[in-house]
């Protein structure tokens, strides 16, 4: 090969050169881009059927899509549509149990009619496809204080309920390693409690008198 042919291929191939840094700095840029953000388990099944369906032509199970859709038609089932929702948030799925359906007023002792639909529940999450997920349980009321002897307080209030959930999972056959609770008082309502001028509304605070039941990926 001459001087000139060898020349020649070197300048051929300089854009290899670049192009190597570029693919570099890209793949740079998604790792750090990658290392900065939350990943939503809802979305990225989403993403994942999305392209599974549209490149491999085939379908993709979706399991925390799965359970909230039989989630959705336990409550249908039970009639307690206005009194349970199940949603989706960043991490997984959701289920909000209204405190007026699932205690007895003032307490922290179950409700014996919301018990059917628990036993559904936590049949569900007692399948093999949910098994790896976590189980965080949070108890919330509205903002009104509470002051009795049992309950000194809307965080000791919030706690117990949190508590008995746990307890009653338990009991229907859920392992407690599974499970995690908070105790929220009325740091985290769905809805505002008062007007600005500081008039309560009452329907609101039924609203955020509730235990949430978050189901995710661990």
């Amino acid at each position: 090969m001459s001087k000139f042919q060898k020349h020649n291929k070197e300048a051929a191939e300089d854009w290899l050169l670049s192009y190597a840094d570029m693919i570099t700095l890209i793949m740079a840029f998604f790792i750090i881009l990658v290392s900065m953000s939350k990943i939503d388990p809802n979305k990225y099944e989403e993403v994942q059927s999305g392209m599974a369906k549209d490149i491999g032509n085939r379908e993709v199970t979706r399991p925390l899509q799965e359970l909230k859709s039989e989630l959705l038609g336990q409550v249908a089932g039970a009639g307690a549509d206005d009194v349970v929702d199940v949603g989706k948030d960043d991490k997984g799925v959701v289920l909000n149990l209204a405190s007026g359906a699932m205690f007895k007023p003032g307490s922290a002792d179950i409700n014996p009619q919301i018990m059917p639909l628990m036993k559904e529940i936590s049949g569900s999450l007692k399948e093999q496809r949910f098994i790896l997920y976590q189980i965080e349980i949070q108890g919330h009321t509205d903002d009104t204080p509470v002051r009795t002897a049992q309950f000194p307080s809307n965080w000791d209030l919030s706690a117990a309920r949190a508590l008995a959930t746990l307890k009653l999972l338990t009991d229907l056959g859920i392992d407690q390693s599974r499970m995690k609770l908070a105790a929220m008082a009325d740091t985290a309502p769905r809805v505002p409690n008062r007007s600005e001028s500081g008039k309560p509304y009452p329907e609101n605070q039924a609203i955020n008198r509730r235990v949430e039941i978050h189901i995710y990926p661990r």
